[in-house]
């Protein structure tokens, strides 16, 4: 018995070293209250300085400058957008009242022809039948009517020249798109814009609006000027910013070439031009005065219709047919049309003529030259060589004058 309590205590002792313990206490350590103060922080709108620059007393904010001048660019962008505006509508303005001017001239022509040869007609069929009676008074009466409303026909469309005034709109439709080709390209290619490009296009559409009226009243051009006269449609050339030297593809080459063809422009093309222009000119007064003048001495004389003599039937009705032809002839002819087109003409050879001799070179020479070669209908060769030709003959005339004097 001892013996087996014995070995129950061993067995025992050696389980419970042999088993690991199940927790570990440790002993708690005493809390410490640390207390830290708090920094007092201000509520304050964080502001960061912009950098400025001071210079003898002068201060000047940079990036205030580049906001003021962000804002002036948007600014001027849209007063050349309002400027582009006004010139599409213009485009469209001139292109209706040139077409409605045209039927204009169409149907005026039209019905002063038909009213006129009905007159003359009527005035022959009461100079046959003279001695009638009521009938051939009523034809006579009425002839005289026709033929007096005709002359009035006839002095309005001399006077107002509808041809012309179609060829004027016709011109100023292509100049105003022109006009919006240039803004256009000028506000894709340009970031910045002040204020004397938005100044500038703003004379250019006045200028055409000058140039080329839409009112008839007050504002119409000149039909029969005292002489012929280029037409002008661009402002004043002031120069701005003008560059010394020869920069932006110019050379002293070129420069000589442009005053070269500038010269014989004016003194060949421009001159002929304004011949052309000048007998237009006397022409359309010539028919201006003569049908009207037709038409009122064919109704005078048909108002002696059925006297004793027959000469005034005759006179009515010759008179009245002339009538028809020269009406034809000025207005079916459109002689104003073509003085307006040489009038034109002339103006684009002034123009020409004034961009050359320019001592502002804002566009590149190369681009220019091409431009004048397309214009007058050349090949850049074919101007070289007028240039050339033009400056040897000079030199020649130059030395033939010394040689004589």
């Amino acid at each position: 018995m001892a013996s087996l309590q014995a070995s129950r205590l061993v067995l025992s002792s050696s389980s419970s070293c042999s088993r690991p313990k199940a927790g570990v206490s440790i002993p708690k350590l005493p809390k410490f209250n640390v207390s830290v103060p708090k920094i007092p922080i201000k509520k304050q709108t964080l502001s960061v300085k912009e950098p400025s620059f001071e210079l003898d007393g002068f201060i000047e904010s940079l990036p205030l400058s580049l906001k003021q001048r962000r804002d002036s660019d948007s600014i001027q962008r849209a007063r050349l957008n309002v400027v582009l505006e006004e010139v599409m509508d213009r485009i469209e303005m001139h292109k209706n009242i040139g077409d409605q001017r045209n039927n204009w001239n169409s149907l005026l022509l039209n019905s002063v022809n038909m009213i006129t040869l009905t007159a003359a007609l009527m005035a022959g069929i009461a100079s046959v039948n003279g001695h009638g009676g009521d009938s051939v008074t009523a034809v006579k009466i009425a002839s005289t009517v026709l033929l007096t409303s005709a002359t009035g026909i006839a002095a309005l469309m001399s006077k107002i020249q509808p041809s012309q005034l179609a060829e004027e709109q016709r011109n100023a439709t292509r100049l105003f798109k022109k006009l919006r080709i240039e803004i256009e390209k000028f506000l894709r290619e340009n970031e910045e814009i002040n204020q004397e490009d938005v100044k500038e296009a703003i004379q250019r559409v006045l200028s055409l609006d000058k140039a080329y009226p839409l009112p008839l009243i007050g504002t119409m051009l000149e039909k029969f000027p005292e002489e012929f006269k280029p037409a002008t449609w661009w402002p004043e050339n002031k120069q701005r910013n003008p560059k010394s030297g020869l920069t932006n593809g110019w050379s002293q080459e070129l420069e000589m070439e442009m005053r070269e063809v500038g010269r014989v422009v004016k003194s060949r093309d421009a001159e002929e031009y304004e011949k052309l222009g000048n007998v237009a000119l006397k022409l359309n007064r010539f028919l201006a005065i003569s049908g009207p003048v037709l038409t009122g001495v064919s109704a005078v004389s048909s108002v002696f219709i059925g006297q004793d003599s027959g000469l005034a039937g005759i006179v009515a009705m010759t008179c009245a047919s002339l009538a028809a032809i020269v009406n034809t002839l000025e207005h079916g002819g459109q002689v104003g049309m073509v003085f307006e087109m040489y009038r034109n003409s002339a103006g684009f050879f002034s123009l020409l003529e004034e961009t050359m001799n320019s001592t502002e070179k804002r566009e590149n020479g190369q681009v220019f030259e091409t431009r004048v070669a397309l214009k007058l209908g050349r090949s850049l060769s074919e101007l070289r060589d007028l240039a050339k030709k033009s400056k040897l003959s000079q030199v020649k005339a130059n030395e033939f004058a010394s040689k004589l004097f």
